[in-house]
């Protein structure tokens, strides 16, 4: 009896370890609040010539292709809620593109539209894609806007088969090749050209996402510059300096890693070097873009040694339209853009946060101390700005960059009045104020 019953003990201890072996073997589901990311990177250079984008001189179709254009996208989970930050190396992304691309994203992947943040870098290089009035709407245009959606969707779809388990951090430096663009012309009026006494904002903001061994999946860099350095009479396709500045860390890791650009507050912000209006003459000023890259790039890696992550947190998003009063449209004046009706303009803006990292978004082109001002007043250290996404609403302008009554101009070198910026927006004044009131309130919704 005794035997047998030493038998059965065993043969119940055996049975214990093989069930414990088995457990120990099968791969655990994520924590509920453990981050999981995934990339995808796609090519979206135009293969028919169409027209470029960026200047309202240039008619004809592209000649060529100096560097390719590309889709990035990073796909976060905290094992509740996704999120989708996707950059593309053009011009803008119309409310129409926008409209029907998140709602692809939304039904294949699941994705709510408030947990997509999909932003242009303002390449001037790059094809046109019907974000202003004035662009080109033939067939073959119709034809890459429709190709670019598929793309897009099919990227988003590739990261999120590609989530792995990751930590994900955020840090600060700073890139001095940038400067406000605002200039007296010594006429009493403003020009665009090099203003070093008027504020420039030179932070850049990097976020790392790991996987789970430390390797880089993707440096995320923020930072406030237009896409402008080769100028109104090139004819090349390029990625200007923010393709350069991807392509600097992507082929310094060997391709492992994505690296994209999300362009910050730089509605009065260029370049350094350019725009080179001769470059079809001395193609040589592409040195110009390339020496951006890689300060920009050298800077990220930089920062990015030091970031210190984490593997968990949630994911939270909201977003909101506002409603801004608009100008009456003036004889001779170019405004922007396609979604303004009525007497007011739409403004999409967006704010997602992730662990203690909040991007928010405005669907617009921001004067640069908008984005210094909201910073300052976040609770988070961490919080970037992106314009150019989720659509398009023209030149969105500081409110000490309006002209006052009677006064021709401003007596204040630091921050001069009027000039194009000013003409070309639809708001009459405001947007200052209503932009960085509701996306503080929305920061303290997340």
């Amino acid at each position: 009896m005794r035997n047998r019953e030493t038998q059965f003990l065993i043969l119940l201890f055996l049975g214990a370890c093989l069930f414990s072996y088995g457990q120990s073997n099968k791969t655990a589901p994520p924590s509920k609040n453990a981050f999981l990311a995934g990339t995808a990177k796609i090519l979206i250079t135009p293969v028919t010539p169409i027209p470029m984008s960026g200047y309202g001189g240039r008619n004809d179709p592209f000649k060529g292709v100096h560097d390719d254009l590309f889709a990035r996208v990073i796909v976060f989970s905290d094992g509740v809620n996704k999120a989708v930050l996707i950059t593309t190396d053009l011009i803008g992304i119309s409310n129409a593109i926008w409209e029907e691309t998140t709602r692809r994203i939304a039904k294949e992947t699941g994705i709510k539209k408030e947990y997509v943040l999909l932003s242009a870098v303002h390449n001037h290089s790059g094809p046109v894609l019907k974000v202003y009035d004035d662009e080109d709407t033939s067939g073959n245009v119709t034809a890459y806007v429709e190709e670019l959606e598929k793309k897009i969707v099919k990227a988003t779809n590739d990261a999120v088969n590609n989530l792995v388990p990751v930590s994900i951090g955020a840090g600060k430096g700073e890139c001095k090749m940038n400067i406000n663009r605002r200039a007296p012309d010594g006429n009493g009026e403003i020009s665009l050209g090099q203003n070093p006494y008027a504020p420039c904002d030179h932070e850049v903001g990097v976020i790392g996402v790991d996987d789970k061994s430390g390797k880089p999946l993707a440096v995320i860099m923020n930072w406030p510059c237009h896409g402008v350095v080769l100028g109104p009479q090139n004819y090349l396709i390029t990625g200007d300096w923010p393709g350069a500045a991807s392509r600097y860390v992507e082929e310094g890791s060997g391709g492992k890693l994505i690296a994209p650009v999300i362009i910050g507050a730089s509605g009065d912000i260029n370049p350094v070097y350019g725009p080179h209006i001769d470059f079809e003459n001395n193609s040589s000023y592409a040195y110009g873009k390339d020496a951006i890259g890689e300060d920009l790039g050298q800077e990220s890696l930089r920062v990015a040694k030091d970031i210190q992550k984490f593997s968990s947190g949630k994911i939270t998003a909201v977003q909101r339209v506002i409603s801004l009063p608009v100008k009456e449209k003036e004889a001779g004046k170019y405004l922007q853009p396609e979604n303004k009706k009525d007497d007011s303009l739409k403004v999409r803006l967006s704010a997602i946060k992730i662990g203690n990292i909040v991007l928010t978004a405005v669907s617009g082109e921001v004067f640069n101390q908008i984005s210094v001002k909201m910073r300052k007043q976040s609770p988070y250290a961490f919080t970037f700005m992106i314009t150019h996404c989720n659509g398009s609403s023209g030149y969105l302008v500081s409110e000490d960059a309006y002209p006052k009554a009677g006064i021709n101009g401003s007596h204040d070198k630091f921050v001069p009045t009027g000039g194009y910026e000013v003409n070309s927006t639809s708001v009459k004044t405001g947007a200052e104020k209503a932009i960085i009131v509701n996306l503080l309130e929305m920061i303290n919704e997340l």
